[in-house]
């Protein structure tokens, strides 16, 4: 199918986009990278007058580290998968990217469309769950922050308002031996959007036991789900495989996922749980290895 006719617009700074979406209000949408927009217009799902194109600006497409690692909004997953700052940085970030989608796809598609898109069965949204990310929104009035957990309203909604737009992501910089990390998820095919994924990161003090820890899940309800009462049961303790298990089990024990063509609530919520065990289990060797490499464990 073709799309609906729509003037196309190409500000050149983040100021002019917010003029432009404030002259065309409810008619407009936002184009970034385009792998959610341009489907949904080619099914016709999605009828708008005017595209603002902000591909081009320039102040949005940067990567910088400055205690926080800062990703602009329009920056590509692909190029934020091949960013040495981030691999260092944010381990768990660089370790989702790859399992995005298609090369291809994330050649287009961006940091920021990714999460203002709010697709729940979507990676990234997840990820700045675990990460305790914020974001920073422009409008009229200035830029505010929000914080991941209240960013994510519901299905598809997030704390943008209309007029304005996602300019960037802050996320804490691993700046201490003992953090590990992994994502991972289920889907029907290589590249679909998952079944059910997991992203965990866990800190370990110098004996080894929990000194924080974040588990986030995508695909098992509206918005990405964080897990504080299993986390929070993980602090001060040894990840051991019984620990592991129970703190799984715990994880998923309040997801209510929905059931749809693809799998059931019931499916969807047992992989939740065998993922949460495997992400621990990564996520804990991999803390185990940093403080043994820096020669804090024996």
């Amino acid at each position: 199918m073709k799309s609906p006719p729509f003037d196309y617009l190409a500000p050149r700074s983040v100021d002019e986009a917010l003029a432009l979406l404030r002259e065309h209000g409810d008619e407009a949408k936002v184009l970034a990278g385009g792998q959610s927009l341009i489907p949904i217009l080619a099914l016709r799902l999605a009828h708008p007058a005017v595209l603002i194109d902000i591909g081009g600006i320039e102040t949005i497409g940067e990567i910088a580290r400055n205690g926080a690692l800062t990703i602009g909004a329009g920056v590509t997953q692909r190029r934020a998968e091949r960013s040495a700052m981030v691999s260092s940085a944010c381990p768990l970030l660089a370790a989702t990217l790859p399992q995005i989608a298609h090369p291809q796809i994330r050649n287009r598609g961006t940091i920021g469309g990714s999460v203002a898109h709010a697709d729940p069965a979507a990676e990234l949204p997840a990820v700045m769950l675990a990460l305790d990310a914020v974001m920073t929104i422009r409008g009229a009035a200035g830029a505010r922050q929000v914080a991941a957990a209240d960013f994510f309203r519901s299905y598809l909604e997030t704390a943008i308002a209309a007029d304005e737009l996602l300019v960037e992501v802050r996320l804490p910089a691993v700046d201490a031996p003992g953090v590990g990390s992994a994502f991972q998820e289920i889907s029907r095919r290589h590249g679909d959007f998952a079944l059910a994924g997991v992203a965990t990161q866990v800190a370990l003090d110098d004996e080894g036991r929990v000194r924080s820890a974040r588990i986030a899940f995508c695909g098992v309800a509206a918005t990405p789900v964080g897990v504080d009462v299993a986390t929070a049961a993980l602090v001060g303790r040894v990840l051991d495989e019984a620990t592991i298990a129970e703190i799984a089990q715990l994880a998923a024990a309040d997801l209510d996922p929905p059931s749809d063509v693809h799998a059931t609530g019931a499916y969807r919520k047992h992989i939740a749980g065998v993922l949460a065990s495997r992400t621990l289990t990564v996520a804990n060797a991999a803390a185990r290895a940093a403080l043994q490499s820096g020669g804090a464990l024996e």
